[in-house]
């Protein structure tokens, strides 16, 4: 009954937001944002030795996201014969940039926009700062480029680990694997690990971790100068083709996640589009993967 009442009382607020702010433009000239939904969603059959830390590395998907996608499901023995769903889409972040990198802490991952002549958006996954190690939001620019780097353990760290030494050669020991970008913020590098399970996770002391093969790929695109915007979106809304997607991910610090959801939808003029007990139940299960919430006779098929 609860659930009812909360449902209904949702569908008024949002049709009290549609008449007194929004009208219905064109539905096929008049889209926003189209093309904000990349990739596609996999489906997997569980192997007999497989677990889902592994399958997301071989996917390029991070903890976090395997797991998110798949509740319920045993991470390190999977049942035989389970079909999971792999999370490959996403909905860019809402980041007014045209090349260069965003990092969408939420959800754990770096979306690379080149410049428009030379590919689409690539998108990695990525373990983050851990608490009260948070990765800072803000504005940055790429101000170095290291191959193999030495960790110069910082004196708080020493501080908990005395028998660190000052400087970790650069090998198999150092946690900044083989590449290291240094952002303006020179306390923070975008760089590898030797730790892979760490990705998907906040396992850092600030910095952005890569899995081994992706900060070799990423290292080879960007140039030094290169901006960088890293932001904290739980909930993304966009477009592709005729449908609305709301893509929501575990975040227990957000309040309102479905009342910030509609604000979302309403500042894309998408709420006239959208079927409210779908954002609903999307934001209650916060799976983290583009969530179709088009309203029946909208838009079409």
């Amino acid at each position: 009954m609860a659930k009812r009442v909360f449902s209904l009382a949702v569908a008024a607020w949002a049709a009290i937001c549609i008449l007194g702010s929004f009208t219905a433009g064109p539905p096929a000239a008049g889209l926003p944002d189209p093309g904000r939904v990349i990739g596609e969603m996999q489906q997997y059959r569980i192997g007999a030795h497989d677990s889902l830390i592994e399958l997301a590395r071989r996917f390029d998907l991070g903890f976090n996201a395997i797991t998110a996608a798949n509740p319920g499901v045993d991470p390190m023995i999977p049942p035989e014969g389970t079909l999971i769903e792999v999370p490959t889409a996403w909905i860019l972040p809402d980041v007014p940039i045209s090349a260069g990198i965003v990092v969408n802490l939420a959800e754990f991952r770096l979306y690379f926009f080149p410049d428009k002549s030379t590919g689409p958006v690539l998108t990695f996954p990525l373990g983050i700062g851990d608490e009260g190690r948070d990765t800072p939001v803000g504005s940055y620019t790429v101000v170095e480029k290291i191959v193999a780097p030495a960790w110069h353990v910082p004196e708080s760290i020493r501080s908990q680990s005395p028998e660190l030494p000052k400087v970790v050669p650069a090998g198999p020991d150092t946690p900044l694997g083989s590449h290291a970008l240094r952002l303006s913020l020179t306390s923070i590098l975008i760089h590898g690990t030797n730790r892979p399970w760490g990705i998907g996770r906040r396992s850092s002391h600030g910095c952005l971790r890569l899995y081994p093969e992706d900060i070799v790929t990423l290292f080879g695109l960007v140039p030094v100068g290169t901006k960088v915007e890293i932001v904290a979106q739980p909930i993304k809304v966009g477009v592709r083709g005729a449908r609305v997607y709301l893509e929501a991910h575990p975040d227990q610090s957000e309040q309102g996640g479905v009342t910030r959801a509609m604000h979302l939808l309403a500042e894309k003029q998408l709420l006239v589009w959208t079927d409210f007990a779908k954002v609903s139940r999307a934001m209650e299960e916060r799976r983290g993967v583009p969530v179709d919430v088009t309203a029946a006779d909208s838009w079409g098929p």
